[in-house]
């Protein structure tokens, strides 16, 4: 699991946030379809559902919205900083291999995917279906990377393991390191970071503007007063992994963006991740449960979750109120965010 995040904010800062996207929306409304009402006025719960079932249908689809304008011509060479401490150059980015599913959907949406040569097992979207493997598990093959002869390789500081990337970058190829995305503000950040390596910054900015209209309108649908806590579990039954999160999961910022409260952070857990007992999730009182939908599979849908002592306790248990959203979508941190926010703005302020 990938571990940063920052505090929550402080409430008086919160509704400033709160009023200042609400207003960015009047003001400017948002691209590629929108968070207002045709008047102008702050959107309605049904409004906020109707967001929410557009994005539903859009990630069903499990493919990406390129930008519109047509496929950016990077401008080569570059030189950038790479998260490992180098300097990289980039001279060529007709061959594109990105090492992270996150990393891929941003240089897709970019407009730059007909360049791509390969996957990271994690790139599950239509669009990278068929492109041959470079990972074998999450461990990274340095043959099948070589094999793919590609001209700049973009990774993360989790990416590894070390030896496979020191003898990609023997062999001459550029490895463009980034930070892991953990967080809603990482979004914009390697955004940057990966159309500046690529040669085209232009398109980095409009997919930052992009994303930023799509999070704003998702966010000015968060019911006024409702203050859900939210409990992100992370579980794998066949190997018997069974986690709450808290401080820097990952999921604390989304249920942040999207109006709630972090249960796991609430309840004073420190981590990111913490073995589930029933004494913490007691202590967290979760109104909401949020999962990754192989994660649910996983124990037995919502029916076995029950069953996992402690969580018949909460007010979650006791209603049943288990969000679930695709495991290669909900913690990507990329150009579909903003359905993320939009599908838990609607569910879990429901009620």
């Amino acid at each position: 699991m990938r571990t940063s995040a920052k505090a929550q904010l402080p409430l008086l800062r919160r509704c400033v946030a709160v009023l200042a996207v609400a207003l960015s929306v009047l003001v400017t409304g948002c691209a590629d379809g929108g968070g207002t009402t045709a008047s102008g006025s702050t959107p309605s719960p049904a409004d906020a559902s109707a967001r929410a079932a557009a994005a539903r249908k859009q990630l069903a689809t499990n493919s990406l919205v390129p930008l519109k304008g047509g496929t950016p011509a990077p401008k080569l060479p570059v030189t950038v900083d790479s998260s490992d401490g180098r300097k990289v150059t980039v001279e060529d980015a007709s061959r594109i291999l990105p090492l992270n599913g996150g990393v891929a959907e941003i240089v897709f949406t970019l407009g730059l995917g007909d360049r791509v040569v390969g996957r990271d097992i994690t790139a599950t979207f239509k669009e990278a279906k068929k492109l041959p493997l470079a990972t074998k598990a999450h461990d990274v093959s340095a043959e099948s990377v070589l094999s793919l002869e590609p001209t700049v390789v973009l990774a993360d500081t989790d990416t590894g393991p070390a030896e496979a990337i020191d003898q990609i970058r023997d062999a001459g190829i550029p490895v463009v390191v980034l930070d892991p995305a953990t967080e809603l503000a990482d979004v914009a950040t390697r955004t940057t970071r990966i159309a500046e390596a690529l040669g085209v910054p232009a398109a980095g900015k409009a997919l930052n503007r992009r994303i930023g209209d799509e999070l704003a309108a998702a966010r000015a649908g968060v019911p006024e007063g409702s203050r859900p806590k939210v409990a992100f579990l992370y579980m794998r039954g066949s190997a018997a992994v069974y986690l709450i999160g808290g401080k820097g999961s990952g999921a604390d910022s989304l249920v942040k963006a999207a109006g709630a409260v972090d249960a796991g952070t609430a309840s004073g857990l420190g981590r990111p991740f913490t073995p589930i007992t029933s004494e913490a999730l007691v202590k967290a009182q979760p109104d909401v449960i949020l999962m990754m939908s192989k994660g649910l599979d996983s124990v037995g849908g919502v029916d076995g979750l029950m069953d996992v002592p402690g969580i018949r306790e909460t007010p979650a248990g006791l209603d049943r109120r288990v969000v679930d959203l695709e495991d290669g979508v909900l913690l990507s941190f990329g150009p579909r965010t903003p359905l993320v926010i939009d599908i838990l703005v609607d569910r879990i302020h429901a009620k």
